[in-house]
């Protein structure tokens, strides 16, 4: 009966964590969207050194308020981690910017497969047969409903070949360093945010100016974008937050298949909101296959040998509260 309750509040737990993540990054998605056509702040990696920002004084505040304890993050691992995440944010931005939008799709697809086979060099990972199949359903019904257009050039190909990997190495970062040093999701955003936030307001006006021509100080804002502004920021404090409670409870590769989730709901909503142009039978067809794969997933990975770790990571003693939990139940 124990074992039995502590299952369901397990189930609980990650169906919260899962639903934190999912509402907060479609509802970033929807404000940046009207923040950037609408009101004409095109200032990608910018406004993702704000959000880390914002994340940086709610790991501040909790800090004061005792929610969160002090940690160890060695700097060099600091440094790693800081290096993968904006060499993510930055090629996915150029990766956007320099090709088109169906092999830009493409590219992210290419991050399960890029996680999986990092689980598999560095942790040992096996995955069963019905487990790879469903994660090969997922990337299908994703494809048929976001790819369109396909054309590559050189120095597209190279931003996006940054991009994934930077992407999966990152997601599979957050995981390692969770387990390795016991760290709950707000010490080690209280160990991360503040250096992202630093380095990419370094380096994002340059950044942006390259991409769009324009400059950020030279920007007028209106009281609408700026209300837009905040409430990205706002909102990135959640999306920054679940990413890292959802890949310590389960992995990356989990992070990835699921994660797609939001693609469908980003499309339907899409078609909600504004106009139903690009709603045909194919993107129908293509998001009940994603959705049955995710479904095919969480079943088979859940099931003994769907996936298993065959060695385990060696991690400090005397975890922080919290850690426990959110770590609890990562192979899935």
């Amino acid at each position: 009966m124990t074992s039995l309750k502590k299952s369901d509040k397990k189930a609980v737990l990650d169906f919260a964590a899962w639903s934190f993540n999912v509402t907060t990054s479609v509802g970033i998605i929807m404000v940046n969207k009207a923040l950037m056509t609408k009101h004409g702040f095109s200032f990608a990696t910018t406004l993702t050194g704000l959000h880390f920002v914002t994340t940086t004084l709610m790991t501040i505040a909790f800090r004061w308020l005792g929610l969160s304890q002090p940690s160890q993050l060695p700097l060099a691992d600091l440094i790693k981690f800081v290096i993968f995440s904006n060499l993510s944010i930055v090629g996915m931005n150029v990766s956007l910017m320099w090709n088109s939008v169906g092999f830009y799709q493409i590219a992210k697809l290419c991050m399960i497969p890029a996680s999986c086979l990092l689980e598999i060099v560095f942790d040992h990972v096996h995955y069963s047969r019905d487990t790879k199949l469903s994660i090969m359903v997922v990337l299908i019904g994703v494809a048929v409903c976001t790819v369109t257009d396909v054309s590559v050039n050189a120095r597209g190909l190279i931003a996006s070949v940054i991009a994934v990997w930077s992407t999966a190495l990152q997601q599979y970062y957050v995981h390692f360093l969770q387990r390795k040093y016991s760290l709950n999701s707000f010490n080690l955003l209280g160990h991360t945010a503040p250096a992202q936030a630093g380095s990419l307001l370094l380096v994002g006006p340059f950044v942006d100016y390259l991409l769009t021509g324009k400059r950020v100080d030279h920007f007028n804002f209106s009281s609408l974008a700026l209300f837009f502004l905040t409430l990205s920021c706002f909102i990135a404090i959640g999306v920054n937050l679940s990413q890292f409670i959802c890949i310590g409870r389960f992995s990356a590769v989990s992070f990835q298949v699921l994660g797609h989730m939001k693609t469908v709901l980003v499309l339907s909503l899409g078609f909600i909101f504004f106009g139903k142009e690009g709603l045909n039978l194919q993107v129908v067809l293509g998001m009940v296959l994603a959705v049955l794969g995710m479904i095919w997933y969480g079943n088979a990975s859940a099931k003994p040998g769907g996936k298993e770790r065959r060695s385990v990571l060696p991690v400090r003693s005397g975890s922080l509260k919290g850690s426990s939990e959110e770590t609890d139940g990562a192979e899935k």
